[in-house]
């Protein structure tokens, strides 16, 4: 069955949510975003996740004392670099890591074998900040990924309407979705809840 990240989550409400219905991480935006959360408010939601639920911190081009200091006081299990970090930077920050990569081209998706990561999401370029676009991408410009699919996260643009059909194309360990459960902007929990029953309903 796919698992599911939820991202951007801001409430106690849509955390629980996201908990209750059945979401395998839970993403905090620490990055420049209009879903930017503050550490303290991100580390009074965090007692509310069980451990079961792996926190997912998202940074962009963040220096990594930054990096180390949010991770502890959360506390996260994943760190999403989301900007031009290289893969010796993520090494040696050293803590579990997911690598975002923008894709336009084939040529996008072959960056990722240099980085050597627990997971890569897969996402559509960012409008005015990185990823939280709304966007799909070319989802078959994946078949040239040299990344085995036990690790691969498909994100962008994904939507309750369409996150079946690219788990099927895709057949990715994860899903991300962020504007995609939103209404206006800000997230809504009756579509969090059929996201997540949608995409773990998904035939892969």
């Amino acid at each position: 069955m796919t698992m599911v990240k939820i991202c951007g989550l801001k409430t106690p409400e849509h955390v629980e949510t996201a908990v209750q219905v059945g979401a395998d991480f839970v993403g905090f935006v620490f990055a420049p975003s209009k879903r930017r959360i503050a550490v303290e408010e991100a580390k009074e939601l965090a007692k509310q996740i069980p451990t079961s639920v792996k926190k997912v911190g998202v940074f962009v081009n963040e220096d990594a004392e930054t990096i180390r200091t949010i991770a502890e006081a959360v506390p996260l299990d994943y760190i999403q670099y989301h900007g031009d970090e290289t893969n010796d930077f993520i090494q040696q920050i050293g803590l579990p890591a997911l690598k975002a990569f923008s894709v336009r081209n084939a040529d996008d998706v072959k960056k990722a074998a240099a980085f050597g990561v627990d997971y890569y999401l897969f996402d559509a370029p960012g409008t005015d900040f990185r990823g939280g676009s709304g966007h799909t991408f070319d989802w078959s410009l994946l078949e040239e990924a040299s990344i085995p699919s036990e690790k691969v996260i498909v994100a962008g643009g994904l939507t309750v309407d369409n996150v079946a059909k690219a788990i099927q194309f895709v057949q990715p360990v994860a899903v991300d979705v962020s504007s995609g459960v939103e209404r206006d902007g800000v997230k809504d929990s009756a579509l969090i809840q059929a996201f997540i029953h949608n995409a773990k309903g998904a035939i892969q």
